[in-house]
């Protein structure tokens, strides 16, 4: 396939599984062009009429001076009623961005975008499986510290 393709995956243990292959462009499109400063649909189209990505000066990764976060936009406040179960059907009606110079303060930023109110203090409910837990405890503690419980 020459030009861009929605790969989706599934991880099982060390197992890497391809679930299928559409030869289109999918919304982290947009995304990846805004994060990078790529135009990535652009470079796509021309790849598949031909043009090559040495031809299109495309063959360096871009330097990334910051960290980018995608956040799905969920109607959950919106909409009575509506399921707040989230499971492998798509429910989100809309995604946003995130942008920043570290990953904490740009997924701040997605959150805050995505209209959800991050919290200063309050009750914290941490659920992890048993292998996890472990690694969790320091989480739990810097939560407590500020404030949390």
């Amino acid at each position: 396939v020459v030009g861009l393709m929605n790969v989706q995956f599934a991880i099982q243990g060390k197992t890497i599984y391809i679930l299928e292959v559409n030869p289109r462009a999918s919304r982290t499109v947009p995304f990846i062009s805004k994060a990078t400063g790529v135009a990535m649909a652009k470079i796509a189209a021309l790849c598949m009429v031909g043009k090559t990505l040495k031809e299109l000066n495309a063959t360096q990764e871009p330097e990334m001076r910051h960290v980018a976060v995608k956040e799905s936009v969920f109607p959950f406040a919106r909409f009575a009623g509506v399921d707040v179960i989230l499971g492998p059907e798509m429910k989100s009606t809309g995604e946003v961005m995130g942008l920043a110079q570290d990953y904490a303060t740009a997924f701040a930023k997605s959150q805050l975008a995505a209209g959800v109110k991050l919290p200063k203090s309050g009750k914290v409910f941490i659920s992890v499986k048993d292998d996890d837990k472990p690694a969790v405890v320091d989480l739990a503690r810097r939560l407590r510290s500020m404030g949390f419980s």
